[in-house]
């Protein structure tokens, strides 16, 4: 059997392109950038270790050490958590506001306490360690005050992906415009 001349891999993704994601659905939360691939490749070793974990689970069972396939498996499915946690973590935009969730906790603001979105030269964190450089943050004012910066172009998301970054930005601002 011959596959095709024309396979999967060479269709072009509209998306790829630096468009941003159709946000028709406003009554739903959506992340109008994807995932970095700092995000994913950190999620996919965490995932790895988890399986990993899991077979080691199985044959602590099978020696007969079930106390000890239960704490693995026990200590497979934290990692699991955690990493679903972390590709989780951004900003999510929906009717009813603007939604930035971080590793820890979770922050939304409603469109009618916006009173700004602007992207701002900053010292930002690189990857959030503490190591800080000179970047590019979006930032929003609710009332008066600064919250912490949404997105930098130094985070999982857009490290090395700046035109990624101007679009994600740019569609934030957009619907902040559209629903304030």
């Amino acid at each position: 059997m011959s596959l095709p001349f024309r396979s999967v891999a060479t269709v072009d993704d509209e998306y790829a392109t630096g468009r941003p994601l159709p946000h028709d659905v406003q009554d739903r939360w959506m992340r109008p950038y994807r995932p970095g691939p700092w995000r994913v490749a950190i999620a996919a070793l965490a995932l790895m270790l988890a399986a990993y974990l899991l077979f080691a689970a199985l044959i602590m069972v099978a020696a007969k050490s079930v106390q000890g396939g239960g704490v693995l498996v026990l200590l497979a499915a934290l990692v699991i958590a955690a990493t679903l946690r972390l590709l989780r973590m951004g900003v999510w935009l929906s009717g009813k506001g603007l939604r930035q969730v971080g590793y820890f906790g979770t922050v939304t603001v409603p469109w009618q306490q916006v009173t700004s979105v602007r992207t701002a030269q900053q010292p930002v964190r690189v990857l959030g360690l503490p190591r800080s450089v000179q970047g590019q943050a979006l930032l929003i004012s609710r009332r008066g005050s600064t919250l912490r910066p949404l997105m930098t172009d130094h985070n999982a998301d857009f490290l090395g992906r700046s035109e990624a970054f101007d679009v994600a930005a740019d569609a934030i601002e957009g619907w902040s415009l559209e629903l304030r």
